[in-house]
């Protein structure tokens, strides 16, 4: 049973712009590559951590408009970026965290995704990267 729960409203920062208006969902994996550690003495298979793997997946709003999804993203592509998430728009701290990904990859950007009486959404995966917690306010 659940003791707490917030109403999901992240905050998504993407190469310092706040994407947060345009932004509709947010998926954080933490991963780290299992590698196998077992030997010969043990009937039994055992792993250590790899490298991180990690990746970002946010839905957003379509908007051309300057300093909007497009704008931030089209040069992105190809790149290496930092990408913040927070549960919240409040400052960083213990129940706040801001998860960050350094030097992750955006490795397509889709252009267009229209569909009749629909609002256009699209959906970027940022991987790899250094994985960090922020819990202390700027």
């Amino acid at each position: 049973m659940a003791t707490e729960t917030y109403l999901a409203q992240p905050k998504v920062t993407i190469n310092s712009v706040d994407l947060q208006d345009q932004a509709t969902a947010a998926q954080l994996l933490v991963r780290y590559e299992a590698q196998e550690s077992s030997s010969f003495a043990s009937p039994n298979r055992f792993y250590v951590s790899g490298m991180g793997n990690h990746e970002l997946t946010v839905t957003l709003y379509m908007s051309y408009a300057a300093s909007e999804t497009y704008a931030t993203l089209k040069s992105l592509v190809g790149t290496q970026t930092t990408v913040r998430v927070q549960p919240t728009s409040a400052v960083d701290s213990a129940t706040n965290p801001g998860f960050v990904l350094t030097n992750c990859y955006l490795e397509e950007l889709p252009v267009l995704n229209a569909q009749l009486g629909t609002l256009s959404t699209i959906d970027i995966v940022f991987r790899g990267g250094t994985y960090t917690e922020d819990t202390t306010s700027p």
